[in-house]
């Protein structure tokens, strides 16, 4: 009789991780369906181990795909997270909730795009919301609170900048408030589009070096314009404002732009993308895209698709928030 054995747990070790590795670090999107790869990517996410093998990441690892509504209304959303063609781990991480916080309903919805590691990114996914929301004037004050917590949080990443590591992170939040107020904050290049009858409406603000060269300047940087590269702080990042980065920090800003907006009857849906999307495609191509699916999961999938397609290389993360319909 043929005997069963066990893997020793050393070569299992190495097997899986051969095979992890290759799947985040598969090339080939354009002969396989993103359903699949989004499938092998969360099998073999930072939360999927060989036995005994213990997670190292500070946060929850962004791979895959998911959706959830309001209940309260008829809000409905949906993400879709892929990693690119760079040989690192996946840096996105997200935030898409609703919750119930002192009697009202909020929907809390983010993006964030680390680089030179994930941690800041993962510290942002655990933190940063809760920091918003604990501010004392939050409910009276929106745009203030969110202001103070994006300072205070990228403080206490500079304090831990020994646990957190030398990389930084954009942000992209939004804070839909009874299903009618939106509050959106921003540093760096992750975005949100607004959608009112089909137009789309940029509400955050792509923060790059040359846009903000004065003030990069003013404190001792430069901006390098090399051929063939994007614009970049110091030779080195490409966003002029960003958490995290203690190496820079003294040329970079992490101050938000707010921007609010009434949700009404003419108010479609919102985008929020990591630059994965929008280093290839249009606000409008984006908002065509998701306007024409009703199924916000199915139409965050479409954009990511359709980024593939454009041969973006970057990690690639997307929420549908769609309000109507």
């Amino acid at each position: 009789m043929m005997s069963k054995s066990r893997c020793d747990h050393g070569v299992c070790t190495v097997m899986f991780r051969v095979f992890r590795s290759s799947v985040l670090n598969f090339k080939g999107y354009n002969n396989l369906s993103v359903e699949l790869v989004i499938a092998l990517q969360a099998f073999v996410s930072s939360e999927t181990y060989p036995p005994n093998e213990k997670k190292l990441s500070g946060g929850r690892s962004s791979y895959g795909s998911g959706k959830g509504r309001s209940h309260q209304g008829h809000t409905k959303y949906g993400f879709t997270l892929v990693k690119g063609k760079a040989n690192h781990p996946m840096e996105d991480y997200h935030v898409a909730k609703f919750v119930q916080y002192h009697g009202r309903e909020l929907g809390l919805f983010a993006i964030y795009d680390g680089h030179l590691g994930d941690k800041v990114p993962a510290y942002l996914q655990k933190n940063l919301f809760h920091n918003i929301l604990k501010e004392e004037e939050f409910w009276t004050d929106p745009g203030r609170s969110i202001s103070k917590a994006y300072e205070r949080t990228d403080q206490a990443i500079l304090s831990h900048s020994p646990d957190l590591g030398r990389g930084g992170s954009t942000a992209v939040t939004a804070i839909l408030m009874n299903g009618r107020n939106l509050w959106v904050a921003n540093v760096g290049d992750s975005r949100a589009v607004l959608s009112k009858r089909g137009q789309a409406i940029q509400l955050s603000v792509d923060h790059e070096p040359n846009t903000e060269r004065n003030s990069i300047e003013n404190k001792g940087g430069f901006v390098s314009n090399m051929p063939g590269d994007v614009a970049r702080v110091n030779g080195q990042l490409a966003v002029s404002r960003a958490f995290g980065d203690k190496n820079l920090k003294s040329h970079l800003r992490s101050d938000p732009d707010i921007t609010s907006a009434n949700v009404d009857g003419d108010t479609d849906l919102l985008i929020i993308a990591s630059d994965g999307v929008w280093k290839v495609m249009a606000n409008q191509e984006a908002v065509d895209i998701a306007k024409r699916i009703k199924d916000p999961q199915k139409a965050a999938k479409q954009i990511i698709v359709e980024s593939l397609n454009r041969e973006s290389k970057d990690d690639i993360s997307c929420i549908v928030v769609r309000f109507t319909g």
